[in-house]
């Protein structure tokens, strides 16, 4: 199968131009719908009961049994049946950051709920692969022996061994961006599954824990994946990759300082880069860091977060085309960096694009690239550009979104979609014979791959729809995760985001009767310490409406529920997006201490302290007192 491409007559400029000219517009909403669907085609294991892509079965159902652990489920990466632990574990990241900024959108178009299955379906595979704190399994079978086979994951006779990663064969790419992985998918389920969130917050402590202290790149633990998913770039931008993640997620002091006093060291604040992906996340980690710092969660570290915003704006002028070193582009307009699996680097490129441009529009700043300022609607109009291109508008006027439009690739280079379905014809399918009677064929695909991106076209616009041509019409998970959260984005319109503010996810309408962020007046909802000596509740007393924007007032009792006095009592306050009144804010940024005009609170007292801000109350926790 390792063949070059064939490049077919590139189509004129002209006929780009009249294409773009007669097209009305894309359909964002159904587009997603169908993004997010194609991940029921790539699932392992056990399907369930709701599985909406009916020609798939179960399939790799020992996986993990001669090694004594259960490795049943997880997700095909492409259009092999290999599981590889460092991409399944980068498209889970970017499927709950795509969620995060874009929850609410997905769940106007009714697929917040399929988008968190996406999720689940991965981390519940990942707390299998990661039976103890110092061992993750990175790798179900093996890329040699599948890639000599053409068969359908439901006749799979090839190797299924696990590899893993310990202390003596260390991981930190693999156990960084596992971690990272688990620490964005916690925040999903925050609201709609807490126990669930707990949990995942757990392994991601250990597993950056365990990527930080065993060093090493994993590629030299498991050799296997050395030819497939090679860690070219190392592993020190997944440590900061999943420090920022886990700060995102728990607001622990520990992994912002991990940022602050290891980005000169790791390189998130010296490397400049003009691509973004499954191998290497400086771009990501720059971007996430940007935003703590237009948040305001510095800490001390405000100067060394300003430089990873400068490399995060590098990243975003180049692909503008607007920076010091641009980014390669086809003459259709799409963003090009490699011919194998292009596809890859544009959706990436696109959604950085895209939440950057909400955070500098809801900061009201604009992008400082070496050709001048640029506003945030030209970072937004390049995404949906490129977005644009994927969907059909670009030279062939082809859709690379395979289901989407009336032309899109047929013969995709995937072996369950190329050969028959099981349930048609329950055949065997021979390891061989696969390539015999099914690569070969020069007909459609009998089951239609809905919603996968393929590779995408060469430098020049062109492409071959040939199932050999595994360069350009071979889809993977990793190109459709990004490319979700845009096209979310899009099918919002343009109304004002402010994604600066936190964003909670709720739980999708089918599982709760309510989902509401915000509380009603007068009842609790308190993000806050307790315990029995120092207590604090907290409560919405009010709320009004600005320019389209609902504002709370929060009011925080601190009640001394001791028998001796209260003295020396700090609060760490975070999630704080609006002016305080009623405490002194001390030196380190989200520390409080009692008013000016209290020293003390006697036994039985409380004191108030009110705040108000357009989103959820802060969280409050009480981090150090005195009784006496």
């Amino acid at each position: 199968m390792e063949k070059l491409v064939r490049p077919v007559s590139m189509a004129s400029l002209f006929l780009f131009f009249c294409f773009r000219l007669a097209i009305a517009g894309h359909d964002y909403g159904q587009a997603l719908s169908k993004g997010i669907l194609f991940y029921e085609a790539q699932r392992s294991g056990y399907l369930p009961s709701n599985q909406r892509v009916t020609w798939r079965s179960n399939s790799g159902l020992n996986d993990g049994k001669t090694s004594g652990v259960d490795l049943v489920g997880g997700y095909y990466d492409a259009g092999d049946n290999v599981k590889f632990g460092l991409p399944m574990a980068f498209t889970i990241t970017m499927i709950s950051w795509s969620i995060i900024e874009y929850g609410r959108q997905m769940a106007a178009h009714g697929e917040l709920g399929h988008a968190m299955e996406a999720v689940k379906w991965g981390t519940d595979y990942f707390i299998k692969a990661h039976p103890e704190p110092y061992v993750l399994y990175g790798e179900v079978g093996d890329g040699n022996s599948d890639h000599y086979c053409w068969q359908r994951p439901e006749d799979m006779t090839t190797d299924r061994t696990a590899y893993k990663i310990d202390p003596s064969r260390p991981g930190s790419d693999l156990a960084g961006e596992t971690a990272a992985a688990m620490a964005a998918a916690a925040i999903v389920f925050r609201r709609s599954n807490p126990a669930y969130s707990k949990e995942l917050v757990a392994h991601a402590r250990q597993l950056f824990e365990f990527a930080d202290k065993y060093r090493g790149k994993y590629d030299s633990s498991i050799t296997v994946a050395q030819k497939y998913y090679k860690s070219v770039s190392g592993y020190y931008d997944e440590l900061l990759w999943a420090a920022a993640w886990l700060y995102k997620a728990t607001n622990n002091g520990y992994y912002l300082s991990y940022l602050g006093n290891n980005g000169d060291s790791l390189g998130g604040t010296g490397w400049a880069m003009t691509e973004f992906g499954w191998d290497v996340k400086y771009a990501g980690v720059q971007v996430l860091v940007s935003k703590f710092l237009m948040q305001g969660k510095t800490g001390e570290y405000a100067a060394v977060f300003e430089k990873y915003q400068q490399k995060a704006e590098f990243f975003l002028c180049s692909c503008l085309g607007k920076g010091s070193r641009n980014v390669q582009m086809t003459p259709g307009g799409l963003i090009f960096r490699q011919s194998w699996n292009n596809m890859q680097f544009v959706t990436s490129a696109s959604f950085l694009l895209t939440v950057y441009s909400d955070y500098l529009s809801s900061a009201r700043k604009s992008l400082q690239c070496s050709a001048g300022n640029i506003a945030p609607s030209e970072l937004l109009a390049f995404a949906k550009s490129q977005v644009d291109y994927i969907l059909g508008d670009n030279p062939r006027a082809t859709s690379y979104m395979v289901g989407y439009g009336s032309n899109y690739p047929q013969q995709v280079h995937h072996r369950a979609s190329s050969i028959v379905s099981i349930k048609v014809n329950p055949s065997f399918v021979s390891c061989r014979g696969g390539y015999a009677t099914w690569f070969s064929r020069k007909s459609s695909d009998p089951n239609v791959l809905i919603g996968a991106a393929v590779g995408g076209p060469d430098a020049y616009d062109n492409f071959a729809d040939e199932r050999d041509n595994y360069e350009q019409t071979e889809p993977a998970t990793y190109n459709n995760a990004p490319l979700l959260g845009v096209l979310a984005r899009l099918s919002g319109g343009h109304g004002r985001y402010n994604q600066l503010l936190p964003v909670e996810v709720s739980p999708p309408k089918p599982l709760v009767k309510k989902a509401n962020s915000v509380p009603h007046h007068g009842t609790a909802n308190a993000p806050a310490s307790t315990s029995t000596e120092i207590a604090i509740k907290q409560r919405a007393t009010t709320s009004w409406n600005h320019e389209g924007k609902t504002y709370y007032r929060y009011s925080s009792i601190v009640t001394n529920n001791s028998s001796k006095t209260l003295k020396d009592m700090k609060l760490t306050i975070t999630s704080l997006y609006g002016p305080l009144w009623g405490l002194t804010l001390l030196s380190s940024g989200n520390t409080y201490g009692f008013p000016s005009w209290l020293n003390s609170l006697p036994a039985g007292k409380s004191l108030e302290f009110v705040y108000i801000q357009a989103a959820s109350p802060a969280n409050v926790a009480v981090s150090k007192y005195t009784l006496a």
